[in-house]
């Protein structure tokens, strides 16, 4: 029987149609907003794999706009009521239910400070929603399984296009339009290799860098939620300044390379591990003494890792029944968590 998840992460083509369509003027009242305030700082709201989205918009903003992106701690305005001066700014909030009390109340804060706020949710008359100037409506549709999918990666997709509109940048505008067909190559990906690695796995480490070092991060969370398994993400460059000292004989490793700037860099650092005895997975590039996973090849380096990101949610769901898990219900975890 089909897990929810298994469904959900299938409707990811879908959604991502869905959302381009359907919120196309919301994007672009966002990004004419972002152009008349045009600002100087970025910063985001958000928690869990909303944070993962975060930070993914953070690097894309920084390398293709050069303005810094910067995540605040939700508690500064909910638990200590610290008022933070924004003036100038932009502020985007990343909720899937848009109705956490501590990250709807940073929004209105961030609004009272002067920043302009956007917020990226699935429900468009959520608190979140209404506290903020802006909203991009995911239309995801109802996601059932704790763990998110097709709402993490449109909150990525919402960020992307925001960007890419804001920017008016021809080359990511069209990469956008051609997303969805990139995602459904991504579901016939085959990461059996690392499946039959992480069957019988206690932990592991998951590596990325720049806009994949989200991806590493969101997918260090799925491990955890979906199939007990601790991992934990590094940046390709951080992991060697201590990290690596732990990684011995057969210790699992999951290299997420694309064809960007940092490739390079993390394919060395897969192969320093490989020579210390780890068995090391490497996407899309070839690396000693590693194994290949297959990835999308030829997509713009800024949408390249949020295509990763559809094929290994195929990959963890599988796992997590191999290793005797329901993906759908991670133990001691709800659908919406909300925090103060």
């Amino acid at each position: 029987m089909s897990s929810h998840m298994a469904r959900e992460v299938r409707e990811i083509p879908q959604v991502s149609r869905r959302f381009l369509l359907e919120s196309r003027d919301a994007l672009t009242a966002a990004a004419a907003a972002m152009r008349r305030v045009d600002p100087g700082l970025i910063v985001t709201v958000a928690r869990g794999s909303s944070d993962h989205a975060a930070t993914y918009l953070k690097y894309a903003v920084e390398l293709l706009a050069g303005v810094p992106v910067a995540s605040v701690g939700p508690s500064v305005a909910s638990v200590y009521g610290r008022p933070l001066r924004l003036e100038g700014a932009a502020c985007v909030g990343i909720s899937q239910s848009g109705r956490s009390p501590d990250i709807v109340e940073m929004m209105r804060a961030a609004g009272a400070g002067g920043a302009l706020t956007v917020a990226i949710t699935n429900f468009d008359d959520s608190p979140m929603a209404q506290a903020s100037a802006h909203c991009l409506p995911l239309r995801a549709g109802v996601e059932q399984s704790v763990a998110a999918t097709k709402t993490f990666v449109t909150s990525c997709l919402a960020g992307l296009a925001l960007l890419a509109e804001w920017r008016q940048d021809g080359p990511l505008l069209a990469a956008i339009e051609t997303i969805p067909e990139a995602f459904e190559a991504a579901l016939a990906l085959d990461w059996s290799p690392l499946a039959a690695r992480m069957s019988r796995a206690q932990s592991g480490f998951v590596l990325g860098r720049g806009p994949a070092f989200a991806i590493a991060n969101e997918s260090a969370l799925k491990l955890k939620e979906t199939c007990g398994l601790h991992a934990e993400a590094y940046s390709a460059a951080e992991v060697l300044h201590g990290p690596a000292a732990i990684v011995q004989a057969q210790f699992p490793v999951l290299a997420l390379a694309v064809e960007d700037a940092a490739q390079a860099g993390v394919v060395q650092t897969a192969e320093r591990l490989a020579a210390q005895g780890a068995d090391v997975f490497v996407t899309g590039a070839a690396a000693k003494g590693c194994v290949t996973l297959p990835s999308v090849a030829g997509l713009h380096p800024l949408v390249a890792p949020l295509v990763l990101a559809v094929g290994f949610y195929g990959f963890v769901e599988a796992l997590a029944r191999r290793r005797g898990f329901d993906p759908d219900t991670p133990p001691y975890l709800r659908k919406v968590t909300e925090t103060v």
